[in-house]
């Protein structure tokens, strides 16, 4: 039979946010009862004394969230060398029906040079390039037809090298994340691939965003 505990518990156990927060005791369990109030109820099919919820709250066992905590702990205990790029320039375009053909000429050219940095997003309405300076010319040539959104120029990136179970276990881009918005750090952009995630920051933020990550190899934002 479903128990309010039981409700509290899921609930707790699939937001980091929050799990993090009561194990440091920084959450308000009145306030916190407040907001699951209408889920618990929902789930039980019944009306539930905001005291039940908060008794539940106070009572929870942490074992298991504090077991996935120490798993983000090995886990970034793990991670390989993280390779800084510098000198970078981002390109948003309005994707169109000529942006394709650009892109492949635009890597001819990239597979052509040594020690240069390109990769590319492709949204909805818009692509994205991130591009060493000296590949500018070539690609202002190249996508002289396409409509340019946005640019931003100085700006670094970090990419770390994930071990294999990154893509097994939750809450890993939010630690990284949480790291860099408590050292009041900008992300321009995320990158990511099956085992890599590039994070790109403002050149003068580089030293600060690569400290913060570091951090994260040794365990201290964790615990």
């Amino acid at each position: 039979m479903l128990k309010v505990s039981d409700i509290v518990y899921e609930l707790v156990k699939k937001s980091p946010f929050v799990a993090e927060a009561l194990g440091e005791g920084l959450i308000n369990t009145s306030a916190l009862a407040r907001l699951y109030q209408d889920e618990v109820e929902a789930k039980l099919g019944k009306k539930v004394k905001q005291g039940s919820i908060i008794m539940a709250i106070n009572r929870m066992n942490m074992g298991s969230i504090d077991y996935e905590r120490k798993r983000l702990i090995s886990f970034f205990s793990k991670l390989r060398d993280m390779l800084v790029r510098t000198s970078l320039v981002d390109y948003t375009f309005k994707y169109s029906s000529t942006t394709a053909s650009s892109l492949r000429d635009l890597l001819d050219v990239v597979s052509k040079k040594s020690d240069v940095f390109c990769t590319y997003c492709q949204g909805v309405a818009e692509c994205t390039l991130i591009i060493t300076e000296s590949l500018e010319p070539e690609l202002e040539r190249l996508f002289k037809r396409e409509t340019l959104i946005a640019r931003e120029t100085d700006l670094a990136a970090i990419t770390l090298l994930l071990p294999e179970e990154n893509r097994v276990l939750s809450g890993i881009y939010y630690f990284i994340l949480k790291e860099l918005a408590w050292q009041d750090i900008n992300v321009v952009e995320l990158i990511s691939t099956s085992n890599e995630f590039t994070i790109v920051v403002n050149q003068k933020d580089l030293d600060r965003t690569f400290a913060a990550v570091n951090n994260l190899k040794t365990g201290k934002p964790l615990t």
